[in-house]
């Protein structure tokens, strides 16, 4: 399992790495078979004037399942650590706790997965000690000159509209951008007021 640390705006030092990789490279104990684990750590500057620390996990499946959990509410970046690693807790959780269903194994826990894995240690008490009072979480990142603060470039792996469904379950989204196996094209997926799904699909003309 390949752990990677990265930093923006956020010197990653010898000692913040060793923490980070500490508490990350316990989770293979709860989801045998992650491919790799990436930590992403940055300092987003806020209206009123102070730092918070941003602080995102994202976990590569062996079959390509993909879990990612953020926290930004902290001022601490060991606490924001912490706190992301308890909210990817609950994501390895969700993985586990779906059913199995014939040819949509990659985004589901297998039955040896099951038997390997140790159980989730608990951990509503211990985010409750972190957590920061109402005025806090209220605060707006600043809004920059650039209309466009972050670009991200998005891995996209072919799978069906089902498998994007499971995909898009797991990591708590309302949209997710995928590679349609079916058609070739790049398609969104998201959800609706109604509680159903919908679809864009491009027409180049």
């Amino acid at each position: 399992m390949d752990v990677m640390i990265q930093g923006r705006n956020v010197k990653i030092t010898e000692t913040l790495e060793d923490y980070a990789k500490k508490k990350v490279s316990k989770l293979d104990r709860y989801l045998p078979n992650i491919l790799d684990i990436r930590v992403d750590l940055s300092s987003v500057h806020t209206r009123r004037g102070h730092d918070l620390i941003a602080a995102q996990i994202t976990v590569r499946h062996k079959r390509g399942a993909i879990l990612r959990a953020e926290d930004k509410t902290s001022t601490d970046i060991n606490m924001a650590i912490d706190s992301v690693v308890d909210k990817i807790y609950h994501q390895i959780q969700r993985f586990k706790g779906k059913r199995i269903r014939k040819g949509r194994e990659r985004f589901l826990a297998t039955v040896e997965e099951l038997d390997l894995a140790e159980e989730i240690p608990d951990i509503d008490e211990y985010v409750d000690t972190y957590s920061l009072d109402t005025e806090e979480l209220t605060d707006e990142p600043v809004v920059p000159p650039d209309p466009i603060d972050r670009r991200k470039i998005v891995e996209l792996s072919p799978m069906s509209e089902m498998e994007a469904i499971e995909q898009m379950e797991l990591l708590g989204h309302t949209f997710f951008v995928f590679h349609n196996s079916e058609d070739g094209t790049v398609n969104v997926l998201y959800r609706r007021e109604n509680g159903g799904y919908g679809l864009l699909v491009p027409n180049l003309p």
